[in-house]
Formats: structure tokens, C-alpha cells, sequence
């Protein structure tokens, strides 16, 4: 049995080094990263490693050497200078006012005041921050390190909310301002976050940051790759393997169908997700680790705001620029949503320099598709994972009835408003709950103007449906026997059901269905 200790929950490089816990060496990188350049910007998603990434940061700048024993950086660095560090991590605070964010700024520049001082005349935040930089280079005789932990946090909790994130925005710009105006008092300079905001924004008088969120050489500078994790944890794999039942060759196929998958740029290994990866080892448990962490209900108040097509999620297409920044007044859901890791790059076209987008891995699409259903279909969080297992039992028992009956329920109670974009809500529903239903039964789904065709397939039964948007259900079945959808499957063994569905805009709901075996 394996002996490691996970570093759960524990971001703190010195407490991991000095406790024994688990370590992944990712030194060699952070000593290419500090010696080709001075300011940089890492956007990944939460629970990725980020905080971790600086507090290595910090133990290497503090000329922390025994900390480095065996690990590639012992080697590496030869000089380890101590040099004095301004660390601000805006991580675990609530903003909900123009005050809560001023008050934190206030409270870390006012601790760092208490140790160098500060002038009258820096009445500012932006401008008290500068004089800060200057005194504790003039005083401690070395140039700074500035470490800013996500750095976009309160600009996240004010999505949805306008003047608060422009309030945000703007007391961020001119506080972060500061490591331009200052620059020949500053080492090494570094801002983490989850997403990056467009160059208008928080960024505009920082254009001295070196992205590397995109670059292939720091691609698994947070989290794991492939090749670490069989060479730091392969017993513990053969562990797993024995103790979920599966070959070796199986859980390792597993892992990664469930925990792979993130490509930060094109043409670049996959990585794992390390808070998952990690609790999988300790449990030797599969589950959906990362994702029972956080709710994104801001993505899916986004999502809803912009009226955007589901169905576009997996195949989602767009450019670097796009990807790249997250502009606030644009309408576009995607970049927040990539950046916060509930899609990733699944493909490149070097033509046209665009970006095929798509789900990472089976936690990420199951849980962010369940997590979706209560926002657009009638039923509650609670409930929407016993439906499914409903609908998934009416299928493979070929309960057809029942199974539409269930449908009808999830649009009970569509609101009038959504009458204009009705077509819409009810791709948007057929789409969560089919989607839903394919992680048990294969599925295959497509849609067009005014209709939708879709395909189920189980070890006894075969279910070939049309859905029609006021039209009749007659007509559906009509067009399912003209175009010969069922003509694949003519001489398969399975029992066939062919299904016309007529969706009704006044009734905002599925209006009738007819079957014929």
C-alpha cells in the first residue's frame, strides 16, 4: 500500500517540503522561468496548481535552498539570494462592494507600511503601492519580487453586475499600474488568475506582462502530464487497478478519460488535473472530484443571458484573440468558459489560425451538463440526477410512454419569456437531457432550423425520433420514413422504434408523439 501523503487542499511549497507530503517536481521550469524573463501572467482554472506555482516562487526567492534538496532547482541555482518579496493573494475574500475590494488593498498595504513606512502624500492605493516598492528596494539595498495570486477574483464575483465590475476594474489597473511605473525597482514580477481580461480593462497600463498562459514551453507548469504521472506514480496506478477491479492498462485509460484531456495551446501533450489526480491516489476512488468543488453559476447565467446554443459547446470554434482575453462588454460566453476550465483546445486549423474548443474530459462534460439541467428543464439539483436514472431505465426498458411523459414534465412551467426564444430552450433541454442520457446509452444528436433528429441505441432497443417545432407529430414520422433514418439498422436484431414528435409554441411544450415498431 502506498505510503504518500497528498497535499490536499495544502498550497504552501514550505509546508510541503518540510511535512513530507507528495511532491510533483516542477523546479526546472520555474528556473527557466526566472531567468528568461521579469514579468509574467499564468491564467489556468481553479484548483490548478496556481497558488502552489507561487509559493515556490516565494521559497525560491527567499533563497530557501534546503527547501530544494533533491529536487531539479538544487542543482540549477547557484547563488540563492535572498531578495525581500510583496505577496498578495485576493483569493478568499467576498466582494460584493466597491469597499470590500479598497478594504482588502488597504489592509495588505497597510501591514507592508507598518514595516517601511509610508509619505502623506501617497493618498491613493496605487499611489501608496508604488511608494512601497521604492522604500522596500531602498531599504533592503535589493530590487523586489511582486507575487499577485488571482489577481482577477473580484472582477469574477462581479460578472452579471456592471458598474461594480468597472468599479473593480478600474481600482485594479491603476494598482497593478504600479509594476510599470516601478520597474527598475522590480526583480521578478508574477500575476496568476483564472482568467485573463481584455487588454481595455485590467491590463491596459500593463502591457510590460509576458503571457505565458498559451505558450507550449510552461504548458505543465500547473498540474499533471502524462509522462509525471507514470514516473511518480505508478505503483499507486497498479494500486487503483487492483483495488477498482481493472488491468493496469484499463485504470490508466480510465484516468484519463475522466482527469486528461486540458491543452492550454495547440499541438501540446494533455494534462491532468492535479486536485482530481491527487484525491483519485488517496481514495483510489474514482469521482468527480474537481468539479463537487465549485458551482460555476455565473457561466450559466452567462450562457442564458447570451441565449447560447448547447449544442455549439462541443465544437465550439474560435481565435487566439477570442480565447485570449475576456472583453466585459462583449456577448461572447466562450472565453469565460474556456479559461475556467469547463472546455479546452480539442484541435488547431493553421489556415485560418482558429481553435476547435471542446470538454476536456467525462468529469468535466458529466458534471457541467448535470449541473445545467436544473437552470433550463423543470426539475431541481436534487432531483435531476434521479430523472436521468428514470429516463436512462424507460429506455433500455423501451418504455417509450413514460419516457416522453418524463419529457413533458421537464418543460412544465416554461416561462412566457422564453416564448421568443422557445426554439432555442427546447434544443437547449432535448440537448442537456440527451447528453445526459449518453453517458449510460449511445446517443447521437443533431439539429437544424425547426427540428431535431435524434438517435438512441441500447443492447435491446433501437430509437430513431424526430422532433418537429410546430409542426405534427405526423408529420415527423412522415419525414423519419421518407428520408429512411431507420435504414441502417433494418436488419439489426434489436427491436426499432420510430418516433415523430411535435414540439408546440403555444403550449411551450412537446404537444404529442406517435410510434411505430
Amino acid at each position: 500500500m502506498s505510503n504518500k501523503i497528498y497535499p490536499i487542499g495544502i498550497q504552501n511549497f514550505e509546508k510541503i517540503r518540510r511535512d513530507g507530503y507528495f511532491y510533483i517536481d516542477k523546479t526546472a521550469l520555474i528556473y527557466q522561468l526566472v531567468t528568461t524573463g521579469s514579468y509574467y501572467f499564468l491564467s489556468r482554472p481553479r484548483r490548478f496548481g496556481k497558488s502552489l506555482l507561487l509559493s515556490t516562487l516565494e521559497a525560491y526567492f527567499q533563497g530557501k535552498k534546503e527547501l530544494f534538496e533533491g529536487l531539479a532547482m538544487e542543482k540549477l541555482e547557484k547563488d540563492w539570494i535572498k531578495y525581500p518579496i510583496l505577496h498578495i493573494d485576493l483569493n478568499a475574500q467576498k466582494y460584493d462592494t466597491p469597499e470590500s475590494l479598497d478594504s482588502i488593498l488597504n489592509n495588505v498595504l497597510t501591514e507592508w507600511e507598518t514595516k517601511y513606512g509610508a509619505e502623506p502624500s501617497e493618498t491613493s492605493l496605487s499611489m501608496r503601492f508604488e511608494g512601497i516598492i521604492g522604500r522596500v528596494c531602498q531599504q533592503e539595498g535589493l530590487p523586489v519580487v511582486i507575487l499577485v495570486d488571482e489577481y482577477d477574483k473580484p472582477i469574477l464575483q462581479a460578472i452579471g453586475n456592471d458598474e461594480l465590475q468597472k468599479n473593480f476594474r478600474e481600482t485594479l489597473n491603476a494598482f497593478y499600474g504600479a509594476l510599470k511605473s516601478k520597474d527598475g525597482c522590480i526583480k521578478f514580477g508574477m500575476l496568476t488568475g483564472v482568467t485573463k481580461f481584455g487588454k481595455v480593462s485590467v491590463f491596459s497600463d500593463l502591457n510590460n506582462l509576458d503571457d505565458i498562459s498559451m505558450r507550449n514551453q510552461f504548458v505543465d507548469i500547473c498540474g499533471v502530464s502524462e509522462q509525471e504521472l507514470h514516473d511518480n506514480l505508478d505503483n499507486e496506478l497498479h494500486e487503483l487497478a487492483a483495488v477498482q477491479g481493472l488491468t493496469y492498462e484499463e485504470a490508466c485509460d480510465k484516468l484519463k478519460e475522466y482527469y486528461d484531456g486540458y491543452h492550454f495551446t495547440h499541438n501540446s501533450i494533455g494534462v491532468y488535473n492535479p486536485f482530481s489526480v491527487l484525491h483519485v491516489f488517496k481514495r483510489n476512488e474514482f469521482g468527480s472530484y474537481w468539479f463537487e468543488t465549485g458551482t460555476p453559476t455565473y457561466l450559466v447565467e452567462l450562457l442564458k443571458k447570451h441565449h447560447y446554443d448547447l449544442h455549439r459547446m462541443a465544437h465550439e470554434e474560435t481565435s487566439a484573440e477570442v480565447l485570449n482575453s475576456i472583453d466585459s462588454v462583449s456577448d461572447n460566453p466562450i472565453p469565460v468558459i474556456y479559461q475556467s476550465g469547463y472546455l479546452t483546445i480539442k484541435g488547431y486549423d493553421s489556415e485560418f489560425e482558429t481553435y476547435r474548443l471542446g470538454f476536456p474530459n467525462r468529469e468535466v462534460e458529466a458534471g457541467f451538463i448535470k449541473f445545467l439541467l436544473p437552470f433550463y428543464a423543470n426539475t431541481n439539483a436534487v432531483e435531476s440526477s434521479f430523472e436521468i436514472r428514470k429516463f436512462v431505465r424507460e429506455v433500455e426498458s423501451g418504455d417509450c410512454d413514460a419516457f416522453f411523459r418524463r419529457l413533458q414534465s421537464f418543460f412544465a412551467d416554461t416561462p412566457y419569456e422564453l416564448v421568443r426564444d422557445l426554439e432555442l430552450h427546447y434544443q437547449n433541454v432535448l440537448f442537456i437531457v440527451f447528453k445526459l442520457i449518453g453517458f449510460y446509452v449511445k446517443a447521437e444528436y443533431h439539429t437544424s432550423a425547426g427540428r431535431i433528429d435524434l438517435l438512441l441505441q441500447t443492447d435491446k432497443f433501437i430509437y430513431v425520433m424526430e422532433f418537429k417545432l410546430d409542426g405534427t407529430a405526423e408529420e415527423a414520422l412522415k419525414q423519419i420514413n421518407e428520408k429512411h433514418y431507420a435504414q441502417p439498422f433494418e436488419n439489426d436484431d434489436r427491436k426499432l422504434f420510430k418516433i415523430g414528435v411535435n414540439f408546440s409554441a403555444e403550449m411551450r411544450n412537446i404537444e404529442k408523439w406517435i410510434m411505430e415498431k
